[in-house]
């Protein structure tokens, strides 16, 4: 059950990302060109995404265990440090530079699409490189 679960899951995100445009990376810059050719569609994307993970946080905060009876594991940090704005502002700095995030960044990898697909290992390689830090 869980398996299909995550399948099910995956392929509503997968279908919403294609959907809302957030698979072409020149629609993504288009939306963060503000002082240029600036696209807002994508607004209605965030805007609704806002609320059903509104909704969804306040729905889960009242909870222990998820749907699939797992420990649900909440942050509770809300300090605002140094990791935190570097962080930001890397991720900023490639979604801006590339036109995708992470989501996308799977989506067009499984597509086979070259920009997804070095993304995607930028990103990997990225990640690595935070978890071999902190083992030191």
């Amino acid at each position: 059950m869980p398996i299909l679960i995550a399948l099910i899951s995956g392929v509503l995100f997968g279908l919403g990302l294609v959907l809302a445009g957030m698979g072409n990376p020149a629609k993504i810059l288009a939306f963060l060109d503000i002082t240029g050719n600036w696209d807002p569609s994508l607004l209605v994307t965030m805007a609704v995404a806002m609320v059903i993970s509104g909704m969804s946080y306040a729905w889960v905060k009242k909870r222990r265990m998820s749907v699939l009876n797992c420990p649900l594991q909440i942050p509770t940090n809300q300090k605002i440090d140094k990791k935190l704005v570097i962080g930001s502002a890397l991720f900023g700095l490639g979604w801006g530079l590339a036109g995708i995030c992470p989501g996308p960044a799977l989506l067009l990898t499984g597509l086979g699409i070259t920009q997804g697909i070095i993304f995607a290992l930028a990103m990997i390689a990225g990640m690595s490189v935070y978890q071999f830090s902190q083992k030191s």
